[in-house]
């Protein structure tokens, strides 16, 4: 294994098809499907991730005499969308004095915001040294490339912080997340909040179920035709927001036919139409939210079937987490609590550097103060009325 003292080569490649997916996930492990091989292939081979759309595989990969020691998937970018780190700011900041933003490099899942590995390490191998070749790899790629800079976005608390150690700017942020603590129904869970935002939960999954009927659905259970309904109700929410249309329905029937196992559906109907959906990704212990949408609607549709359904889902099939994605301090009096998030940032031009480090610490104060504040706002009992 690579411990300083074995030959490695480094390797850039601009395709998931130049490696082997066993060994791609032999680093990847079996935790987090976002990182898979398959999953990011899917994105590759239905064209939402590649040069066209701005995102350019650039992907570092180590190899010693037994196959790949690590990882990273990574992309060279002409813009920022679809990354929710957001840099806009930097961006404009540093062409109005002058510089030359993009192209930059990005370590991250398109499309995802999804804590995880970035850094993919083959178990048994010495982790943090391979993770600093990775890193090292990534930097001389940033400066073989002439970029601004180098974003790490959403690593594991652990990667940023040896991110940070290596000399890269750590930002934080926050999402909203969901703990099973051990729950055996939908209304132990109910149990534990107070007696306020209990009745508020029934009242809204009796008015969202009262309409529709809604299906929760994996694997071979999804059909096309689901499939095809929730392309539409993803371009409806596209629509409604004003947004780019980041993925194509080649890549939902790709996640379909590859991915199946780790899909979960919530899909519902009216009078025989299919009128709303919610995809979420599963892995061993974790649920992930990560597309809604919807053609007609339905008073508390959207969070019967985004948060509701993800707390049902994870509590049956002994989940420890839901991650509700992206933004929304609504979720907290639905049981997400807040979460922090992390990034790891590679600014070139010193000056432009200080100024952003500068901005990531008042920033982490503020996230900070902020999580703190919504803790308060938490549903769960407190006290003596705590179960």
């Amino acid at each position: 294994m690579p411990d300083g003292g074995d030959a490695v080569t480094l390797k850039v490649i601009s395709s998931l098809d130049e490696v082997e997916a066993a060994h791609w996930e032999a680093c990847a492990g079996n935790e987090n499907p976002f990182v898979s091989h398959t999953f990011l292939k899917a994105l590759e081979d239905s064209d939402a991730a590649s040069g066209e759309a701005g995102w350019l595989p650039q992907h570092i990969v180590i190899e010693d005499d037994n196959g790949i020691a690590g990882c990273a998937p990574c992309y060279l970018k002409n813009h920022s969308h679809g990354e929710y780190v957001f840099d806009w700011g930097w961006a404009d900041a540093y062409e109005r004095a002058g510089g030359q933003y993009y192209p930059k490099l990005q370590v991250s899942v398109p499309f995802s915001p999804v804590t995880g590995p970035r850094l993919l390490v083959r178990d048994g191998d010495d982790k943090t040294h391979t993770r600093q070749l990775l890193a090292a790899g990534l930097l001389e790629l940033a400066k073989q490339h002439k970029v601004s800079s180098l974003h790490i976005t959403f690593p594991l608390e652990e990667e940023c912080t040896e991110l940070g150690e290596m000399g890269l700017i750590q930002r934080q942020g926050q999402q909203f997340h969901w703990q099973n603590d051990g729950y055996d129904t939908f209304d132990d869970f109910l149990d534990t909040l107070n007696s306020r935002k209990r009745k508020m939960i029934r009242k809204e999954r009796a008015t969202a179920n009262a309409e529709v009927d809604i299906q929760v659905l994996t694997g071979d259970a999804i059909l096309p035709e689901h499939m095809q309904a929730f392309y539409h109700f993803y371009l409806n929410t596209v629509d409604r927001k004003w947004a780019h249309a980041y993925l194509n329905f080649e890549f939902f029937q790709l996640l379909r036919e590859r991915m199946a196992d780790n899909v979960v559906l919530v899909i519902a109907s009216h009078d025989g139409d299919y009128v709303a959906g919610a995809l979420n990704m599963r892995g061993p212990d974790t649920l992930w939210g990560r597309n809604w949408g919807c053609t007609e609607r339905f008073r508390m549709l959207y969070f019967e079937c985004c948060f509701y359904r993800g707390i049902e889902f994870a509590i049956e099939n002994g989940l420890s987490k839901v991650e509700a994605g992206a933004q929304g301090p609504h979720k907290i009096s639905r049981g997400y609590l807040p979460s922090p998030t992390y990034s790891a940032h590679w600014i070139r031009d010193e000056s432009f550097r200080d100024a952003v480090t500068d901005f990531c610490d008042r920033e982490r104060r503020g996230i900070e103060h902020e999580m703190e504040s919504l803790g308060e706002l938490s549903p769960f009992k407190r006290g003596k009325d705590a179960p």
